[in-house]
């Protein structure tokens, strides 16, 4: 990714920067509300466009912030470093509301960045508004260029301009699949301070306001361990507390992120006892055969807890996987976050294990031979053999005369033989029973 230029749209609140995002990656990518300052962090989109590799980077509307406003500072910071990054800037004004002051004071941020810049006019819905376009002549970045994003008027012509426009192409050597890691959980739990101290910069705003996050962020970067894109996510509700809006499409996006992630990492406080919404979202990953990894936060809180009582309670809550690793650590002090991407890789090293098909059908044997096989109406479970077909996570199959005789223990009872020889720590195993000659 780091060869790859970057595009970030930036302008003033409510001039259109998320449905333009929308419109030239022709997906629903950003959170698009009638309300200004609906977005927030910086969102990282991959393009490409006539046979260019760029990312998209939708920001949040610069806007003059009242002393002690956190949330708008943050975001000014957010778009200065965007722009920082960035290796050219798509500078988003609109027309029917014409040049502003703060249209401006975005401009003189633009100018001091340094960076090429194409000067784009926004709502021009009809020809009657493409004459409003000549007045931010007045900023002097360039010919304005008049575009609907919401309609797509000009957004080809948009787009060829930023080919256009992107530095000459370096070649990347071939880079290895990185491993994808959703950061998820409860809202204000920490996760984007554990996704900020885990790369070293304020890659998301962090605040003591629930909610902050409401995008699925992705982080490429490199550890010791390996290349990881690390997601952050928007804090995931009770159904039935979330709003409609804003916050229904945030917790989309947040489900979103678990489906296409290798490993998830369940984020819960350590002051606050596991809650029923903390084992809803890990049995949603569990569900999506997710690794899972349970990150403790704040564990500086837990100085004068009884740890091990501690944890059995955590063990106890979360029953329903007793696979997943347990990780106390601080965002706050840094306590324990080394041991969390190397704990994510050895996940996703289980989840690619494979068991060659002499030793996992001797394993069964010597199974069946320590517990008899269920049996109904006189007729017992015969276990003909087994395979594993899949990993990622892994996926066996076992052949029987009766798939109708599986009980759910007996599932349970072979799945913990798996887990007692092979490990198979961090991950849900796929266990299907076919009857004889099924495909």
């Amino acid at each position: 990714m780091n060869n790859i230029p970057t595009v970030a749209i930036v302008g003033r609140q409510n001039v259109g920067k998320s449905t333009l995002l929308n419109r030239l990656t022709g997906k629903r990518q950003a959170i698009t509300e009638d309300l200004p300052g609906t977005t927030r962090d910086r969102l990282h989109v991959p393009m490409n466009y006539a046979g260019r590799d760029f990312v998209l980077v939708d920001t949040g509307g610069m806007v003059r912030g009242e002393d002690g406003d956190f949330i708008t500072h943050a975001v000014n910071d957010q778009v200065r470093l965007a722009m920082k990054e960035a290796s050219l800037i798509l500078f988003l004004t609109e027309a029917k509301t014409g040049l502003t002051p703060q249209d401006e004071e975005v401009a003189d941020e633009v100018r001091r960045s340094g960076k090429p810049v194409i000067m784009v006019v926004n709502k021009v819905d009809n020809t009657r508004l493409t004459h409003h376009a000549a007045e931010f002549h007045a900023l002097g970045l360039g010919e304005p260029m008049p575009i609907s994003a919401y309609h797509g008027r000009g957004a080809e012509d948009l787009l060829d301009l930023v080919v256009e426009m992107l530095p000459p192409e370096e070649k990347a050597p071939n880079e290895p699949d990185r491993l994808q890691i959703a950061i998820a959980g409860r809202a204000n739990v920490g996760k984007s301070s554990l996704l900020n101290a885990f790369i070293g910069e304020e890659r998301a705003i962090v605040s003591a306001v629930p909610g902050t996050t409401r995008d699925a962020i992705d982080t490429p970067i490199d550890f010791e361990a390996g290349g990881v894109v690390l997601i952050d996510t928007a804090g995931i509700r009770r159904r039935g507390k979330i709003e409609r809006g804003i916050e229904e499409y945030s917790v989309i996006r947040s489900l979103h992120a678990i489906d296409r992630a290798d490993v998830v990492l369940i984020v819960l406080d350590a002051g606050e006892p596991a809650t029923a919404q903390d084992t809803h979202i890990a049995g949603y990953a569990r569900d999506k055969c997710r690794g899972l990894i349970l990150v403790i936060n704040k564990s500086d809180l837990l100085k004068e807890v009884d740890m091990a009582n501690f944890d059995r309670n955590m063990a106890s809550r979360f029953k329903f996987i007793p696979y997943a690793r347990r990780l106390y650590v601080s965002a706050l002090t840094g306590e324990g976050l080394e041991g969390v991407i190397p704990a994510a890789f050895e996940v996703q090293q289980e989840r690619k294990r494979r068991i060659p098909t002499p030793e996992l059908n001797s394993l069964i044997r010597h199974a069946l031979a320590r517990h008899s096989p269920p049996s109904a109406h006189g007729r017992v479970l015969k276990v003909l053999y087994a395979t594993q077909v899949g990993v990622c996570p892994p996926e066996i199959v076992f052949f029987v005369n009766d798939p109708a005789l599986v009980h759910f223990s007996f599932e349970r009872f072979l799945e913990n033989r798996l887990r007692e020889t092979y490990g198979f720590a961090g991950t849900p195993i796929k266990l299907t029973f076919k009857g004889r000659g099924e495909k």
